[in-house]
């Protein structure tokens, strides 16, 4: 068994080093032409032209004549996902300025991964074909609903976006429509970067400084009983109609005149360390029942309820662009729950001299996992007392630094984590000392049982329903990925609570092997040991493999695991679809909210584990095959064993949980979960032979003694008295 799979590793380190050394293709609108039918972007064309050199788009033609152009979304705007990399789109669009067909050609989305089918992306993309952008342009984007698919606002609000601007742009720049580039109305303005005047919160109210969206629980009631979903008016918006349902203030704190006063001069000092050549920041305040942040940025995704938009241009923010503030410092300034500063960055084409608004999304559930949405904007145009008129346009160069805005990212996101990160190092420090201290752990076996089913429940509920920290072999396949493509700390650092797990797994692999994650800090593996305890307790019938059986099914998790880590060499996606053999995505990511065949699929092997302890991590888990594999590099054997076990004493043998003990005795430390029953056992006076003989010995003894004649003690008896006294 060893050298077949040192064999397999040889051969998979081998295409790992072959794929490595092969080019990158690059993403471009030629490299995805070949993949699409004419046809499927305009009705009745047969054939593309080749990208232009002035301006990236193709021609789609019909027999000698153009009707459209093609063009990729992620050449014209920003189309960074959930995923943080591109979303790549390629639309087509007619003279009129009307998309005539869309196709969503490439994505890193992990769309798959929460149980929402690719095909629903595509159709819903597709959908775009008729949009008019002539009335976007003139509407600002918002002359179209958006479709939004639950689980994947962000991704579609991307794609809504990148389709829009891009498209409006391709107009433009294309003379399509009869649109044309946007001329500025009169001289540029520009801030004025002197006046540091301070003043109260009533005076930045009054003159528009700051300025201000109100929602009342009968607004936000009404607003959506016009849009006549029967299922968004059958739940109303809990509360008095005069309640406040959101009170959003907002103001441009890069103007120094603004940002000392609302800041503070040291905040703002810091501020302006934190921005950029080029950058402008935006406050935004708010209270009420309904937070503008919302949840979608928390494991360092997209702020999905707000977004920045000034003409065609819309600006999104990441967690890396934001950072909290304390309390507003101008006098007078009302208490907010909410107070956050966003950074805008250059390349987004934002002038704070110009009008802008600030568009709120608000939403609704209607079902267990549907939700409809209305938007609401607030408005935004900065005094003139903070500009002054310049003689030309001031060219600004784009100094952001990619890998400072990723670092500033992932460390944001493990400061917004601290309490869950405090929690997870807790537990590991328990944990390594039960295991540094398992003699002693395990001397009551009652304590230990009811400590072990508490523990494995704070990891079921804290790391898997609540955090969502599940590890999965798709970790390890996008680890893989990233070798090949150019490894950087940076993306695996913005999931603190998987990041930190890891890394104690590394560490625990020189020490304990696999078992101290897969027996105590796997989610999946705790649901299936708590309602195997739960069975038991119900006495459903235990099955017992027989060993030749057992020792047989052992490699089906190894081979598993590397047929997913071979065909993630070829196809990333593929192998994450396949991946689906993990049930931890339903089971606990999804806590069973999914399609029927996956939640079957789920329950099927948590039924096979009534009976059967732990029977997925036994045979079926590639993770748990993955973390095996080195498991024999660990420097120390911690399991107390004596000479007698497996010859003649089967008992350890026969209670391991998960058959980790050959019939001869030997631990084998790749199918070990470290549940340290067996180290209860090891000092058990009624089960283990060894401790019984002992014991029986020490009877002995102490009736010889009983027999002594009557008098004083022998001097080594407990109730011996000294001489002296």
């Amino acid at each position: 068994m060893t050298r077949a799979l040192r064999s397999c590793l040889t051969i998979l380190a081998f295409i790992v080093a072959t794929l490595a050394t092969a080019p990158a293709k690059a993403d471009s609108l030629a490299s995805f032409l070949p993949d699409i039918t004419p046809s499927e972007l305009a009705p009745g064309a047969d054939a593309f032209g080749p990208v232009r050199d002035d301006v990236k788009v193709a021609p789609v033609l019909k027999g000698n004549k153009t009707i459209a152009w093609a063009f990729l979304t992620s050449d014209f705007v920003g189309t960074t996902g959930y995923s943080g990399k591109p979303i790549h789109v390629v639309a087509a669009i007619d003279a009129d300025a009307v998309l005539t067909g869309v196709k969503l050609v490439k994505h890193s989305e992990p769309i798959v991964l929460i149980g929402i089918p690719n095909s629903k992306m595509v159709k819903l993309t597709e959908g775009y074909a008729g949009l008019d952008l002539k009335a976007e342009a003139a509407s600002g984007g918002d002359a179209h609903d958006l479709d939004i698919i639950s689980g994947a606002t962000v991704t579609i609000m991307v794609i809504d976006d990148s389709l829009v601007r891009a498209g409006i742009k391709v107009s433009r720049a294309m003379g399509l429509g009869g649109l044309s580039p946007v001329q500025a109305d009169g001289p540029k303005r520009e801030i004025d970067m002197a006046k540091e005047d301070v003043s109260d919160w009533l005076t930045l109210s009054g003159d528009g400084s700051v300025r201000r969206l109100t929602l009342d629980i009968g607004q936000i009631n009404a607003a959506f009983e016009e849009t006549g979903n029967k299922q968004a008016i059958k739940r109303p918006e809990p509360g008095e109609p005069g309640d406040t349902f959101i009170d959003m203030h907002m103001a441009i704190v890069s103007v120094p005149s603004i940002g000392k006063s609302l800041l503070g001069a040291a905040e703002y000092n810091n501020l302006i360390e934190w921005l950029e050549p080029g950058e402008q920041a935006l406050l935004v305040l708010g209270r009420g029942a309904y937070s503008f942040k919302g949840s979608g940025y928390v494991r360092g995704g997209i702020f999905d309820r707000i977004q920045l938009i000034q003409g065609d241009n819309a600006v999104r923010f990441f967690d890396r662009q934001q950072r909290r503030l304390g309390e507003v410092a101008a006098d007078g300034a009302p208490s907010f729950v909410e107070l956050d500063i966003f950074k805008i960055p250059a390349d987004a084409e934002f002038d704070p001299a110009e009008p802008f608004r600030l568009q709120l999304l608000a939403q609704r559930a209607v079902g267990a996992v549907e939700k409809i949405f209305l938007t609401f904007d607030l408005g935004y145009k900065l005094p003139e007392k903070y500009l002054l008129p310049v003689a030309a346009p001031t060219v600004i160069e784009d100094a952001t630094s990619e890998a400072a805005a990723k670092s500033a990212l992932w460390q944001r996101i493990w400061k917004d984590k601290t309490v869950e990160i405090g929690i997870l190092g807790v537990m590991l420090l328990v944990l390594t000392g039960v295991f540094f201290f398992q003699f002693q752990v395990t001397m009551n076996a009652r304590a230990f049982y009811w400590f072990r089913i508490g523990y494995l429940s704070f990891t079921l509920v804290f790391l898997g329903w609540y955090a969502n920290a599940q590890l999965s072999v798709v970790n390890l396949m996008a680890l893989a990925g990233s070798l090949r493509s150019g490894f950087t700390w940076d993306a695996f650092l913005l999931d603190p609570l998987v990041f930190i797990q890891w890394f104690a797994i590394a560490a625990a692999l020189l020490f304990w092997g696999r078992g101290a994650y897969c027996g105590w800090l796997c989610p999946f593996g705790a649901l299936q040991e708590l309602l195997n305890k739960a069975a038991r307790a119900l006495k459903i019938p235990q099955w017992t493999l027989p060993w030749g059986l057992h020792e047989r099914l052992w490699p089906l998790k190894y081979m598993i695991f590397l047929g997913l880590f071979g065909l993630s060499m070829v196809s990333i996606q593929m192998a994450e679809t396949y991946a689906e053999i993990e049930p931890f995505k339903t089971a606990i990511i999804l806590k069973f909210v999914r399609e029927w065949p996956f939640v079957i699929f789920a329950v099927s092997l948590l039924v096979a584990g009534l009976f059967v302890e732990r029977f997925y991590c036994r045979y079926l888990c590639p993770l748990g095959g993955a973390l095996a594999i080195p498991a024999r590099i660990r420097m120390f054997d911690w399991l107390r064993r004596y000479k007698e076990c497996g010859s003649p004493c089967q008992t350890c043998a026969n209670e391991c949980p998960v058959q980790a003990i050959h019939p001869t005795g030997e631990i084998n430390p790749n199918e070990c979960v470290d549940c340290l029953h067996c180290q209860v056992l090891y000092q058990s006076e009624s089960k283990c032979p060894v401790v019984i003989k002992q014991l029986k010995r020490r009877a002995k003894v102490g009736s010889a003694d009983l027999k002594m004649p009557l008098g004083e003690p022998p001097a080594n008896h407990p109730n011996a008295k000294s001489k002296a006294s």
